[in-house]
């Protein structure tokens, strides 16, 4: 299917009906670029955020940012769980104030001899490639950082670092900002159905309709291609040359702007 056809197919988020509104129990979202804009979570971004909570939503980040920050997220953000570092955990606040935690059966941790070495591999042979400086906070991936600071580097740059990973035998992702590696079994996708069937009684077979999911960029593939009502802030087509399969539905502004006008129409629409 060519680029053109992809993108055409694509609904604008005010199409969405007032019983597909109805129907959604579960609200996932990505985070960089998705409810940030330039790096910051802006006051509508986090409001919105705050407003889908209070509906009586369930609200879930899945992001590729380390566990660290999904200590924080977890305990102090209006959610009911954060998936972290593509699909290795996921971390709630349970009763108490307490932190629960759910590692994917394959996680693999970063100190793995073939991820440490292939990290060495990709910084030998690209110079301009970085770690993220979030690296310190991640127990199971590699993040190379290609646009969250300055220099920013082209995106073939990151094709490349995703390929030189991919040639040792690592996953590696693409997001707005970093190329993730890991080893093991394992992607946002199937970390969310876990926990969600883990938690919450959710049955991928029947329920798939009842999640919508919102994103930005290639790591966040698999929930477009699986999850029916899922939507993409209109920046995800800076890389549609990079996603075979687009979501549903697509917003008409970027980033954090995008996601608060996502999540206005979802609740309008199961208001009306």
């Amino acid at each position: 299917m060519s680029t053109n056809l992809k993108t055409s197919l694509l609904q604008p988020i005010s199409s969405l009906s007032a019983k597909e509104a109805r129907t959604i129990r579960y609200v996932l979202m990505d985070i960089d670029d998705t409810l940030t804009t330039d790096g910051k979570l802006s006051a509508e971004s986090y409001a919105a955020l705050w407003k889908l909570h209070e509906a009586g939503l369930m609200v879930i980040p899945t992001t590729g940012r380390p566990a660290g920050w999904c200590d924080l997220i977890a305990r102090e953000w209006p959610v009911d769980g954060v998936v972290g570092e593509n699909g290795a955990f996921v971390f709630w606040e349970g009763e108490g104030h307490r932190l629960a935690m759910l590692t994917h059966p394959n996680a693999i941790p970063n100190s793995d001899r073939r991820l440490v070495a292939l990290r060495d591999q990709v910084l030998a042979r690209i110079p301009s490639a970085r770690l993220a400086r979030d690296q310190f906070s991640r127990l199971y991936d590699i993040a190379i950082d290609f646009a969250e600071e300055e220099p920013v580097l082209p995106l073939s740059t990151a094709q490349k670092i995703k390929e030189l990973f991919e040639q040792g035998g690592a996953h590696a992702k693409i997001s707005s900002i970093h190329v993730n590696a890991w080893f093991g079994e394992y992607d946002k996708l199937s970390m969310t159905i876990h926990y969600l069937t883990e938690r919450f009684g959710y049955d991928d077979a029947h329920d798939a309709a009842s999640v919508v999911f919102v994103g930005d960029s290639p790591n966040d593939e698999p929930m477009f291609a699986h999850f029916p009502m899922a939507c993409g802030v209109v920046n995800l087509l800076t890389y549609r040359e990079l996603v075979a399969h687009l979501p549903h539905f697509v917003t008409s502004g970027r980033s954090g702007s995008g996601f608060s006008e996502f999540a206005q129409v979802l609740l309008d629409r199961r208001a009306s």
